[in-house]
């Protein structure tokens, strides 16, 4: 057996329970179909919404699976739902709450055929009997010698319900293609309509308030909308090497109380700062305000928010009875008296992750009033670096200091500037990246001190490294670490094929001949650091013989 999500104990919440959802799909004159079912309006739980067939798994799905599911094997099952035991009772249970709350019955006979319609009428007389509970569906495949075909079912999404909910439900997602010749009939109970209708046209009516859906019925829909077809939407579900857990998230800001989905950019800092779900956590960036992180970790974000800093510089501090101050960031009397105020007698290290004019200009000013030691590597020279960041301490790569209560190791990871590090907090493996990896935007590389190839061999590093959550220099924590830092190395090697390709249109060019090109829709304030970047993608195609430079243009080798 598998157990449900284990929910916090300080929150008073209904237990998760296991759930499955099935999407039925079926081809139409105007492209792909999903079928919704309308829930009663007197439900406790999403009363009068639009939902995908599904319910809740009883125990005795998993025996129905040992003895009833073909095409799928416990091993296989376990490996794709990412569990350690019991992912079979999945796939039996999305097949017996379709047929119980619109009567389409994905199973084959013992010769692997498919139920005839004819025949699924006469089995339709048992919905009610198998709705409630009172004939066992295990027992029933048994008697008309049914069987439930693993490979009929697609699993792609992974939902929890958000906490503070009447009822919450851990749902495993399946794709299936509805039988051809079988029809949809509510169950009147639980279901009071059926509605075979085009993604797009459901997200309509769901935008106009005319077909109140959740949001993740939502945002399926929305992958939906793209599928050319159900075999296509079919092989896509099946090529997902791994399915994330979507678990949205409740907290407070601004804009009063609001939920947040994975991909939202606040969603996995709200999951790291409030573990226990009470939904009193906070989505805001606010300057001069220090918010906790965790146990060990606070953050302050500095007032220069911009194209290229985001919402502010973030300034952390590390530690609990002495702290360490990561990238104290601008010069700006404000932000440094916000540092002493929330650090009085307690500074005693500043480290900055590299020396730019957003992160570390106010060291030097925290230093003096402090006697805090300065650690990092020292700039090059140039006026893009903050000359007065001279560091008492120069670090080394690996190197890992002892800070009263934690413990920080630091990376190297040049490219964005050559004194680039990260460093690690050893105790819930945070990542303090600074410029290295950025929520929401992507890293200017600016030759001659920034290295493309530089940048991509350091994010190849961090893909050896145990992280559990990335503390950017600007913008809200990062989640699926590793993920992420995949994301950035395709998105640079994609951009790096981009240039290729219009080197291989202009034949000879100049960075502001291409800049276009490469960069469509570029707005004009990154214009600037756009070629910043695209020079250093050059150098690098220079660097592997793939381009040759002409005085300032360069072509294909």
């Amino acid at each position: 057996m598998i157990a449900a999500v284990p929910e916090p104990s300080q929150v008073p919440s209904p237990p998760i329970r296991l759930a499955c959802t099935v999407v039925l799909l079926r081809d139409g004159a105007d492209g792909v179909e999903t079928l919704l079912l309308r829930r009663t309006p007197a439900a406790v739980f999403m009363g009068g919404y639009y939902v995908f067939p599904g319910g809740a798994l009883v125990d005795e799905d998993h025996d129905a699976a040992r003895d009833h599911l073909v095409g799928v094997t416990p091993a296989q099952a376990n490996a794709r739902l990412a569990l350690a035991d019991g992912a079979t009772a999945f796939w039996i249970a999305a097949v017996r709450e379709t047929f119980e709350e619109c009567g389409i019955l994905l199973a084959r006979d013992r010769d692997a055929r498919a139920v005839s319609a004819s025949r699924v009428s006469t089995l339709a007389a048992d919905r009610a009997a198998l709705n409630a509970g009172t004939q066992s569906f295990k027992a029933w495949l048994e008697r008309h010698a049914l069987r439930v075909d693993g490979g009929d079912l697609a699993y792609f999404d992974h939902w929890i319900t958000p906490p503070k909910r009447p009822r919450r439900f851990d749902t495993r997602f399946f794709l299936a293609r509805a039988p051809h010749d079988q029809h949809a009939s509510p169950d009147g109970i639980e279901t009071v309509d059926a509605r075979w209708i085009l993604p797009h046209e459901a997200l309509s009516l769901a935008d106009a308030g005319t077909m109140p859906v959740a949001n993740a019925t939502q945002f399926v829909l929305q992958r939906l909308a793209q599928a050319s077809s159900v075999d296509a939407a079919l092989a896509a579900a099946r090529s997902l090497e791994t399915i994330a857990c979507n678990r949205p998230c409740v907290a407070q800001g601004g804009a009063g109380a609001r939920t947040f989905v994975r991909g939202d950019a606040p969603y996995h800092e709200i999951h790291w700062c409030d573990p226990d779900e009470s939904t009193q956590g906070t989505y805001d960036l606010v300057p001069g305000i220090v918010k906790r992180l965790d146990r060990h970790v606070s953050r302050l974000v500095a007032p220069n928010p911009g194209p290229m800093t985001g919402p502010g510089t973030n300034t952390y501090f590390v530690g609990d009875r002495e702290l360490a101050v990561v990238d104290p960031g601008p010069s700006d009397d404000r932000h440094v008296a916000a540092i002493l105020a929330h650090g009085a007698g307690r500074i005693r290290w500043v480290f900055c992750t590299h020396a730019h004019h957003d992160h570390s200009p106010a060291a030097a000013m925290i230093a003096r009033a402090t006697g805090a030691e300065l650690i990092g590597m020292p700039p090059p020279r140039s006026s893009r670096h903050d000359q007065t960041f001279v560091p008492d301490r120069i670090v080394g790569d690996g190197e890992t200091m002892n800070l009263g209560d934690v413990v920080l190791t630091a990376l190297h990871t040049p490219g964005h500037a050559p004194n680039h590090v990260c460093f690690r907090l050893e105790a819930t493996r945070m990542l303090f990246t600074g410029d290295h990896v950025m929520q929401g935007s992507t890293v200017v590389i600016a030759p001659p001190e920034g290295n493309m190839r530089d940048y991509l061999d350091s994010l190849e590093r961090l893909l050896r490294i145990d992280v559990a959550i990335i503390a950017p220099g600007h913008g809200y924590l990062i989640g699926d670490a590793h993920d992420e830092v995949r994301k950035l190395i395709q998105h640079r090697r994609w951009r790096e094929e981009r240039v290729l390709d219009a080197l291989l249109r202009h034949r000879e060019a100049d960075v502001e001949m291409l800049v276009d090109d490469v960069y469509p829709d570029l707005r004009a304030v990154l214009r600037a650091p756009a070629m910043q970047s695209l020079r250093a993608h050059l150098l690098k195609l220079v660097e592997d013989g793939k381009a040759i430079a002409v005085g300032d243009r360069y072509r294909i080798a």
